[in-house]
């Protein structure tokens, strides 16, 4: 049964049980103790919030009073002056407007007797005198009986402000028991507005981030009167979609101030918030909530800075333990290690060295039958390494043969196959490509019309230019070539210059129609080449062109037909006389590949190339 469980390395068995000793404590510790200060943040804030929203519903109530008894003292006024006549007097609308201009919160006074004209004085800049009609006219309507009437905060469109309308009756007449006339005000919300407001103007969205309580105040319907962002109490939006302003509607006519934790949904995830709630009654018929909503865990960041500190104290304490283990597992593992060295060494193919295991016991004989085994596994590589090469000349000569057979059913571009894979090893080495790359490149340039074997000798060989429909024919031979070479597994590297040829970097190649970066390298450099010899040697249809006149023609397809970066290459290598019509100057490492001289890929190579194969699709 332990024969079956995978092998565990003993420096892992001794540096996981130090890290387990020493860690575990001490996290649970640390979690322990920052979920202790979380519970008792989280109480903190909440009462924080809690009496935040009664002192806020305190001033208002303060602030609804002291204009109730600006306007109540009025209408006593009248009352002992016997009636409103007084205002007939000379100068007393002047009075009465420097009354409301002295007042910064006062923004219309209207006395407005039952019989008689009203008087009206208002702030211009403030509100209009259509709004303040408005409003007294609705005041008015809501005075049936005796006692004074508050309007919740209403907006004043012209001064997009809010403000309350407040009115007290003067009552009089023989029996002292008659409303004789009214006196309505309009007093602007804006000092309360002010009060929830942040010193530097921010939206609920970064005060939630923040970790601020985002302070506002709702009338009786659940919409926003006063709030932070000034756009959402002008809209009078409604706030009922939230937890905390159901439960105020709920309960608040009844509740002074409570705590209401609600979860609310931001951005599509639910997050937990913090929320308090207060009333604030201006007036029996018009209460006010006031509103705090907090995100709890922006609010409780110190506990999440007591977590990463802890974490940085558990890498610190891990560290440090690591580092005693390794000292202490490296003189414990070091015959092991020496074995699995070697082992790795035979595994990159390094056969030169042997390993050296002093000790009596049985890892000494281990050592020494490891050192044997080498011996013996150098002598199989070798002979393998040997059939490999003979292996490889046969699928060159092969190659070479196949391609040699393509161009040979038309006599007119014998040699091309061979010519298209020099032009494409120049451009290569220009590109500075890695010789692994450059060896695949020269395979696919050798094959990239293999696929015209399966074309029709009638259209390959066909003197003139071909139909429509005969091109259409012509054109499936990179399927063609596909077909036929990927069902060998070792032509998988090969494929994309065979299949791809045909693609222009606008889309507009076939067979698979790909563009720009989809295209791979190998297919773009194969393409350049193909047109450059197709351009230069002569067709019974036309005469091979110049060297200059076919670049400057290649050029003018950059972006659409040809990669720049290609091109240039191919452009560069003419110039310096390394490419020529019809002919190709190789460097020595390129007429090696050309002529099969065997390569022998670098272990580590091998393995990047393996990882890296292009995919055809």
């Amino acid at each position: 049964m332990l024969e079956k469980l995978p092998r565990i390395r003993l420096l892992y068995i001794v540096l996981g049980t130090l890290l387990f000793v020493g860690l575990f404590p001490l996290g649970m510790a640390g979690w322990m103790l920052s979920g202790r200060s979380a519970t008792e943040l989280r109480q903190i804030e909440g009462r924080y919030q809690a009496q935040l929203v009664q002192d806020k519903a305190r001033q208002i109530e303060l602030y609804g009073q002291r204009y109730r008894e600006v306007v109540t003292g009025l209408a006593r006024a009248f009352e002992l002056t016997g009636g409103v006549g007084v205002l007939g007097l000379t100068g007393s609308d002047e009075r009465l407007q420097k009354m409301v201009e002295g007042d910064r919160n006062l923004d219309a006074l209207a006395i407005m007797p039952v019989t008689g004209s009203p008087h009206i004085a208002y702030k211009p800049d403030a509100v209009t005198r259509d709004e303040v009609n408005a409003r007294v006219n609705l005041a008015l309507a809501d005075m049936a009986e005796p006692g004074v009437r508050i309007r919740g905060p209403q907006l004043i469109r012209s001064s997009q402000e809010m403000a309350l309308t407040i009115a007290a009756p003067v009552m009089g007449g023989e029996t002292g028991g008659e409303v004789i006339a009214a006196v309505v005000a309009v007093v602007s919300f804006q000092e309360v507005f002010a009060s929830v407001q942040q010193p530097v103007p921010m939206s609920e969205r970064e005060l939630l981030e923040r970790g601020m309580p985002v302070i506002f105040v709702v009338n009786s319907d659940g919409r926003a009167v006063a709030h932070p962002d000034a756009r959402v109490a002008y809209a009078e939006r409604s706030m009922m979609d939230l937890k905390v302003v159901q439960d105020w509607s709920a309960t608040g006519r009844q509740v002074k101030g409570a705590l209401a934790p609600f979860n609310a949904e931001r951005d599509g995830v639910e997050v937990k918030m913090l929320g308090a709630y207060a009333t604030a009654r201006l007036d029996a018929a018009a209460p006010l909530g006031v509103i705090a909503i907090q995100d709890e865990h922006a609010a409780l960041q110190s506990v999440a800075e007591m977590r990463r500190q802890t974490l940085y104290i558990s890498l610190l304490a891990a560290s440090f333990a690591l580092f005693i283990g390794f000292l202490f597992a490296k003189q414990l593992t070091h015959p092991v290690r020496e074995l699995a060295a070697g082992a790795h060494r035979i595994a990159g193919g390094d056969f030169s060295r042997r390993i050296s295991v002093r000790s009596r016991t049985e890892l000494g004989d281990l050592g020494k039958s490891f050192n044997l085994m080498t011996d013996q596994l150098q002598h199989y590589i070798e002979d393998l390494q040997r059939a490999a090469e003979e292996n490889r000349q046969l699928f060159i000569g092969t190659v070479k043969a196949l391609a040699a057979a393509i161009d040979g059913k038309d006599p007119y571009t014998r040699g091309h196959s061979e010519r298209v894979a020099r032009f494409s090893l120049a451009i290569a080495e220009r590109l500075e490509l890695p010789e692994a790359e450059i060896e695949k490149l020269r395979i696919s340039a050798l094959l990239h019309d293999v696929g015209k074997i399966a074309i029709e000798d009638s259209i390959l060989k066909k003197p003139a230019a071909l139909t429509d429909e005969e091109y259409e024919i012509m054109k499936g031979h990179p399927q063609k070539g596909y077909k036929i070479m990927s069902q060998i597994p070792a032509m998988q590297d090969f494929l994309p210059g065979m299949y791809m040829h045909h693609e222009m970097m606008d889309g507009r190649g076939y067979p698979q129609g790909l563009k720009g970066d989809q295209i791979p390298m190998q297919a773009r450099i194969v393409s350049v080449a193909d047109t450059f010899d197709a351009m230069t040697t002569d067709r019974p249809y036309q005469k091979g062109m110049s060297l200059e006149d076919a670049l400057e023609r290649i050029k003018t397809f950059v972006g659409t037909r040809y990669d720049g970066v290609v091109v240039q290459a191919l452009v560069e290598a003419c110039q310096a006389g390394q490419i020529a019509a019809g002919r190709v100057k190789l460097s020595a490492r390129a007429k090696e590949l050309m002529a099969g001289t065997s390569y022998t890929k670098p272990a580590a190579l091998a393995t990047r190339d393996k990882g890296t194969a292009t995919a055809v699709g």
